[in-house]
């Protein structure tokens, strides 16, 4: 996906604005460096929306500083991570 589309889809969901700043940084690291993700920062991640969250980090591979890291490893650590959050914030109620 094109930079200007990743741009454009942060733009329209402003993604830039829905998380906090300490829940960017620490989902940051346990996604392109190391490291785990807390569930308060789960559920942060889990608002931001899987639209946005794609779209970020595909934007940030995009960016020179990160050309060494490999995107298929980082996006699959991402969508894990995704995952992983998502199975902990919506569990299903034990009255469904």
């Amino acid at each position: 996906m094109a930079t200007k589309e990743n741009c454009q889809i942060i733009k329209e969901n402003n993604c830039d604005t829905k998380m906090g700043l300490p829940y960017v940084l620490e989902a940051f690291t346990s996604i392109f460096e190391t490291g785990s993700i807390s569930n308060k920062c789960c559920g942060e991640l889990v608002v931001l929306g899987k639209v946005c969250d794609s779209a970020l980090v595909k934007r940030t591979l995009e960016n020179p500083l990160f050309k060494n890291l490999s995107p298929a490893i980082i996006i699959a650590k991402s969508i894990q991570i995704w995952n992983n959050c998502l199975a902990l914030i919506d569990s299903p109620s034990p009255f469904v």
